[in-house]
């Protein structure tokens, strides 16, 4: 019996790891949403959300979280703050899995965001592209090398070139 409790109490042990992750397959819901966050969470709100195991961006002028899906792999997503709430959120180098609610997926060709959503305005940041759907929040759709590689959500204000 001491063994199994040892067992049990190392299992549970690892669930706060286990749950500081963002999901699995997030889902944008445009203007409103990403991977059940919201503009204007508090930090710990977030941290309900998706836990407490993220690292801290050292060179972002904004208090920013990163929260991986493995330890120094960059696939994941990303928590802005400015005045202690979200201002923005964002994926990381492309998660499988994550898509909109008109199920654009991350990996879709170009084309499809065209399709599903129409001639948006286009910003260009590097080596990727960002298309955007304004409003008072501004959904974004990253696009690298004819793919879709990325989603994000942030105030109007917030330059949406990560």
């Amino acid at each position: 019996m001491p063994a199994l409790n040892a067992l049990a109490a190392a299992l549970l042990s690892l669930l706060p790891l286990a749950a500081a992750k963002p999901p699995p397959a997030g889902l944008l819901v445009p203007g409103e949403s990403l991977g059940g966050l919201r503009l204007g969470m508090k930090p710990s709100e977030v941290r309900k959300a998706w836990g407490s195991d993220f690292g801290r961006c050292r060179a972002c002028m904004n208090t920013t979280w990163y929260y991986n899906y493995a330890v120094f792999e960059p696939k994941g997503a990303g928590v802005e703050f400015r005045g202690g709430r979200v201002a923005a959120i964002f994926t990381l180098w492309a998660p499988v899995g994550w898509h909109t609610t008109k199920r654009l997926r991350i990996g879709d060709s170009e084309t499809r965001v065209a399709q599903l959503y129409g001639g948006l305005p286009q910003i260009q940041c590097g080596r990727y592209n960002a298309t955007t759907i304004p409003g008072a929040v501004t959904t974004t759709i990253y696009v690298r090398d004819g793919k879709v590689w990325g989603f994000g959500l942030s105030r109007a204000a917030v330059p949406v070139c990560r």
